[in-house]
């Protein structure tokens, strides 16, 4: 897990027992600079990694099975195609990291599937996109959603 600014907060209030914890030194720099911050620590056995954002819980059990499958079959990058939208978890295979650490600002993942240089896979999921609580309404509307 990759924390930024609210580093201190997060860990305050939330237990990460569980988790290796990366400080983000560049959070300010962009979502990318978590990513980047933490390519290092990821396992040398592992084939890649998925990449989850902090703010969007909720995210169905399917959306991971289905990314696990599509990593399973050698795409580089892979991301699901939701019933009303394409969004996170992303899968990042290894193969990705050096294209990874060159990556800055936001939406750069983003920017990477969309290059068409490495092999991606659009897995499909009968569930919409996970809400992204960016405010206060939207924390709300999670509240209300459970």
């Amino acid at each position: 897990m990759t924390v930024g600014g609210a580093g201190d907060d997060v860990r305050a209030g939330v237990d990460l027992s569980a988790a290796e914890v990366v400080d983000s030194l560049h959070h300010t720099d962009g979502c990318s600079s978590s990513i980047v911050s933490a390519l290092d620590r990821v396992d040398s056995t592992m084939a890649g990694f998925l990449l989850f954002l902090g703010d969007q819980p909720n995210v169905p059990v399917d959306a991971v099975d289905a990314l696990l499958a599509a990593a399973s079959t050698g795409a580089e990058i892979a991301v699901v195609d939701y019933r009303d939208g394409t969004g996170h978890p992303f899968w990042l295979s290894r193969s990705m990291f050096e294209a990874l650490r060159g990556l800055h600002g936001d939406k750069a993942v983003w920017k990477l599937l969309e290059s068409g240089d490495f092999t991606a896979a659009h897995v499909p999921i009968d569930d919409d996109v996970p809400l992204d609580v960016d405010t206060w309404e939207d924390y709300e509307r999670l509240l209300a959603s459970d």
